[in-house]
């Protein structure tokens, strides 16, 4: 499943794969080449010809002078998809990516630069551009993000008499989960399957404990295995976290019987349909504060194109899209939280349940930032591998990640 699980658990691509948006779009540069017409690909297949998202596009083609030939992809499919164009000399004028393929499509030349194409970044928060960063190149505008956080159940909590104010850090969280589980309720549910999904659900205990993704058997990374592998054995957290995605570990807080769920933004519209009352707070660090949670999210980009001269409508289309009202319109279309400070004032104007997705995505980073770029999968792997192994109980926190370490250290000579 890899890289692109996160988009397809969020909810804003969907699960089969469309090989168009029904729009009357043209589906290469090359048949645009010349014809007046722009070509933007994106993930979001779920949209068709009379969404507001479409319809944004192509507001944006009418105000730069020109038609917009969409097409919309499932993510999977995208990033092959764009490789090959650009082998084959016709790529996009405009690619919508997620965003940790941002550094595989830069590192295969397929990416312009901002500094080339002139796109204006300076609003944009460094967390969340760094993530679209690889070798001190900037290589598109994140159109939002979302992450992770805490989901609570206030009647289980109410019950187990406990005070989300008390839960601040790593020892008050565990002193909350063994009151629920004292009190015969069921304490916390996450995804800590096999693949980038689990990475991503590890992520903020790991970047919270004070790891770096250089060296996977610190101290401070070996103890974000020991929390999770402490939560099964003392009963806190489910076996079925070792299966679980995103999406069936949200049905298992859905239920009524957990006291917390990690998960993301995306599972908003359905924490309203749970039929209890709910609460979200951030992740929190193993010393307080809140944890730096990955960002999931799309970058939009400018390929290549051996026409240079296109660029500067291409720009105006990027622009359009990640500017201003346009970027409230899509960050609200496509549930994410806004790029920019400004534009994400007016989204807590608009609601105030975003408050706490604002603060968790301050505190967010990029699973490719610190400059890992394409490092990051070759090591991502071999943790949510270590997770496993610990969560089973075939290796203890220590000696899975410090075989983890050995295997991304290979993998990244």
């Amino acid at each position: 499943m890899g890289l692109a699980v996160l988009a397809a658990a969020s909810g804003l691509v969907a699960c089969s794969s469309s090989s168009g948006s029904g729009n009357g779009s043209t589906n290469s540069a090359s048949q645009a080449a010349g014809g007046g017409t722009y070509t933007i690909w994106d993930p979001y297949p779920q949209y068709d010809g009379s969404s507001a998202w479409v319809k944004l596009l192509e507001t944006c083609g009418t105000q730069a002078g020109v038609r917009v030939g969409r097409t919309g992809y499932d993510t999977s499919d995208l990033t092959n998809k764009a490789l090959l164009a650009a082998q084959q000399g016709n790529s996009p004028d405009v690619l919508i990516v997620d965003n940790p393929v941002v550094s595989t499509l830069a590192e295969a030349g397929v990416l312009t630069t901002t500094d080339e194409n002139k796109l204006d970044v300076s609003a944009i928060t460094p967390n969340l551009l760094a993530a679209g960063q690889s070798g001190g190149k900037t290589y598109g505008i994140p159109i939002g993000a979302n992450t992770l956080a805490l989901y609570y159940n206030k009647d289980v909590l109410k019950k187990a008499g406990v005070d989300i104010a008390t839960v601040k850090d790593w020892a008050s969280l565990a002193a909350a989960l063994e009151k629920v589980k004292a009190a015969g309720k069921k304490g916390i549910t996450f995804s800590a399957i096999g693949t980038e999904e689990g990475s991503f659900q590890f992520l903020p205990w790991y970047w919270g404990s004070g790891a770096n993704l250089a060296k996977l058997d610190s101290p401070e990374g070996v103890s974000a295995v020991a929390l999770w592998s402490d939560w099964l054995k003392k009963g806190y957290a489910p076996n079925s976290v070792i299966n679980n995605t995103q999406t069936t570990s949200w049905q298992e807080f859905a239920s009524g019987d957990y006291a917390f769920a990690e998960n993301g933004t995306w599972q908003l519209a359905n924490a309203k349909e749970t039929g209890f009352a709910y609460g979200i707070i951030p992740i929190p660090g193993r010393d307080g504060g809140t944890a730096p949670a990955p960002t999931g999210g799309e970058f939009v980009s400018m390929p290549v194109q051996s026409d240079t001269a296109r660029y500067v409508t291409s720009q105006k289309l990027v622009t359009c899209l990640t500017s201003g009202d346009n970027s409230l319109t899509t960050t609200t279309t496509l549930s994410y939280v806004a790029p920019t400070e400004q534009v994400r004032a007016k989204q807590v104007e608009q609601n105030s349940e975003l408050k706490v997705w604002v603060e968790a995505v301050k505190a967010a980073k990029g699973r490719t930032s610190d400059d890992l770029g394409t490092k990051y999968p070759k090591i991502s792997e071999p943790m949510w591998g270590a997770v496993q192994a610990a969560l089973s109980g075939s290796k203890s926190p220590q000696e899975a990640m410090a075989a983890a370490q050995t295997a991304a250290a290979s993998a990244i000579q």
